[in-house]
Order: C-alpha cells, then sequence, then structure tokens
C-alpha cells in the first residue's frame, strides 16, 4: 500500500507514474495506473491534434470525420477528447436536430451540404446523412423508397465531395450487445447523463437484429476506396478513443508527425478497415 511518505516524494506525472509501477501488482494502483496511462498517451495524442489542425488550416484541407454507431456505443466521448484542445476558429461539431417540416421537403443531403468543412475547416459530425441507412428503416422513419433512393445516391454524393477536395473519414464504433445495456442502465442511474438516453435508445436492445441487417447492407452498399468505412471496437471506451484519434492522424502528412513522441500507427486489433469478413463485436 502506498503510505503517505512516499506520496511526499511525488513531484510531476512522471514521479506519481513510477509510484504507482512499483504498486502495479495491488489490483486498486492497477486500475489508477492503467487510467493515469491513458491520460498522459491522450495528452500527447491530443497535442499531435493540434499539430494536425494547425497543418490542415495551412494547407486548406476539408476534413469532414463522421462517428457513427449504435447507441451508447462511445461516440460522444471520442468526439470530446478529439476537439478538446482545438482552435474552435478551425474546426466545428454538427450534430442535427430531427429535421423541421421545410427540410423534410428537400433534397435529404440538403441539411449536411451547408454543414460541410470550409478550407482549412475540421467539421466532426456526430451521427451524420447515415442515419437515413440505419436508424431511419429501423424505426420507421423513412419510407422503403427513401431508403433505397438514399442507399443509391450516397457513393455519388460522397464521390462529389472526395472530387471536390473534401477529406471524409467514416468511423462506425462497434459496441456488444451486453455492453450497450451496461452502459444504458448506467445513463439511467446517472442524473447528468439521464439526458442521453431516448425511445430510440430504448428500442436499441429490442432491435438488435434489425439494426445488424441494415448496419451490414449500409457497410456493403456504401463502404468505398474514396470514403471507407472504419470499424472501431468500443466495449473498451479508452482504448477506442486512442486508437480512433491515431488513425486519423495516420491519414495525413502533418508537420512533425516524424518527431511524434507518441504512436501514431493505430492498433489493428481495435481500428480496421471495413472487408466482408472482419470480426466485429456487435454483429
Amino acid at each position: 500500500m502506498i503510505d503517505f511518505n512516499e506520496l511526499k516524494k511525488v513531484q510531476n506525472r512522471q514521479d506519481l507514474l513510477n509510484l504507482l509501477e512499483m504498486h502495479s501488482n495491488e489490483p486498486t494502483y492497477g486500475e489508477v495506473l492503467e487510467k493515469v496511462r491513458y491520460e498522459e498517451e491522450l495528452r500527447l495524442l491530443q497535442a499531435q491534434l493540434v499539430n494536425f489542425q494547425k497543418w490542415a488550416a495551412e494547407n486548406k484541407r476539408k476534413i469532414a470525420i463522421i462517428f457513427e454507431g449504435r447507441d451508447a456505443s462511445g461516440k460522444g466521448g471520442t468526439i470530446k477528447r478529439f476537439m478538446e484542445h482545438l482552435n474552435p476558429r478551425q474546426m466545428r461539431l454538427v450534430a442535427l436536430n430531427k429535421p423541421t417540416d421545410v427540410e423534410r421537403g428537400q433534397w435529404y443531403f440538403s441539411r449536411y451540404i451547408k454543414e460541410l468543412p470550409n478550407e482549412g475547416e475540421i467539421v466532426f459530425f456526430d451521427r451524420s446523412w447515415y442515419n437515413r441507412a440505419v436508424v431511419e428503416p429501423v424505426m420507421g422513419f423513412c419510407t422503403p423508397q427513401q431508403y433505397e433512393s438514399f442507399m443509391v445516391q450516397v457513393p455519388e454524393f460522397e464521390h462529389m465531395l472526395y472530387e471536390s477536395g473534401t477529406t471524409i473519414i467514416k468511423f462506425w464504433f462497434s459496441v456488444s450487445k451486453d455492453q450497450q445495456l451496461y452502459r444504458f442502465n448506467r445513463r439511467l442511474k446517472n442524473p447528468l447523463k439521464r439526458w442521453k438516453y431516448s425511445p430510440v435508445d430504448e428500442k436499441g436492445q429490442e432491435l438488435w437484429d434489425t439494426f445488424t441487417y441494415y448496419k451490414d447492407q449500409m457497410f456493403s452498399r456504401t463502404h468505398n476506396a474514396f470514403s471507407p468505412w472504419v470499424i472501431v471496437k468500443s466495449d473498451d471506451k479508452l482504448d477506442a478513443r486512442l486508437e480512433a484519434i491515431r488513425y486519423v492522424l495516420s491519414q495525413f502528412p502533418y508537420t512533425g508527425k516524424t518527431e511524434s513522441p507518441v504512436n501514431v500507427n493505430p492498433d489493428p486489433n481495435v481500428v480496421q478497415r471495413y472487408f466482408r469478413t472482419v470480426q466485429q463485436i456487435d454483429f
């Protein structure tokens, strides 16, 4: 057990890490050590994100990062860690509410087009136009004709964005059924997070297999070379956050990347591009 005299000697983060390492065989301190290591790794990766954003702004890159996945899969927490230390003038978060009556009468993609990144800007989409690929058909929020029209149009839409110079990164956060239920129960017990629980969440477990069917259709029909699907195994939220950041950093030749003090290549056991035989958690 760590005593007071040992704690008095701790002057900085490295001293704390060394002390926890000495006591890592004790279960409680092992858990604390894991969290401290995570925070240190996150801090270093976030510093690389700052470098990446500066490079993107200077080179007038247009970058859209899409976060999709089942409810409680860890999308929001990951977006928060991406954005935490970035310049707000050169990035935005897009989390649209349900469409208005006017928007429902427009071309489906219209309300997303105005949210696309400008030159030198990174835009994070907390859910996106892919609502129509999974959530809407599962919940009956669109007709079969609207669904099919979307599935035909979305590859062309994204190809036009690609040709106009927009880089699209599409993440799917893959959570297991048991872990989703566990997180739902925690939300309901936490007064600060209860607002996250919605009628759609309530149906998430009941309609699990239907969600799986439409998710698989989405992957099969909208995965391509210019905007591939990237699957992040997210039962472990901390790993998912770190590896998603690493994946984004690995995709761009930003200034300072080769001198990075932290590994910017994602763990293929956590993050991988979709292919038909990929092993997923939320099958």
